[in-house]
């Protein structure tokens, strides 16, 4: 049952992993963990890990259904990224996309959103009221 999930999922995000091949991301596992596919990497860089958030995006909007990703890239190109904005990290709202998901994918904790949500009271006056296409700061 495992393989069969195993190599129907990695079918599905077959892209994001093709993804990771071209950009040099060490991959570190892909498995199946309850009913969902797992997959770890080391991303070169920040700006190529935000690149395969938003393959997999592309793949199923709500990969949170059947995808695990835990993508990490070097603590210094994020200082760096940081450093050149005082705002932070960037995201562009996609269709799907909640506060608390994005809370979820940025920090591993949806309950965090009121974080976002107080970087970008400029353009956001509800938490529950953002739209796809917005460009966020992510502190």
């Amino acid at each position: 049952m495992s393989a069969d999930l195993l190599a129907q999922l990695k079918l599905k995000y077959q892209s994001v992993l093709n993804a990771m091949q071209a950009q040099n991301v060490q991959l570190n596992n892909v498995n199946i963990e309850g009913n969902k596919l797992l997959i770890r990497a080391m991303a070169p860089s920040q700006s190529v890990k935000d690149a395969l958030w938003n393959q997999i995006k592309l793949v199923d909007a709500n990969y949170s259904a059947d995808l695990i990703a835990d993508i990490q890239a070097p603590a210094a190109a994020a200082a760096a990224a940081g450093a050149s904005s005082a705002a932070g990290r960037k995201y562009t709202v996609v269709g799907g996309d909640s506060l608390s998901k994005i809370s979820q994918h940025f920090y591993g904790n949806a309950n965090q959103y009121m974080k976002i949500f107080e970087a970008n009271k400029d353009q956001l006056s509800d938490p529950d009221k953002i739209k796809p296409g917005m460009e966020l700061n992510i502190p």
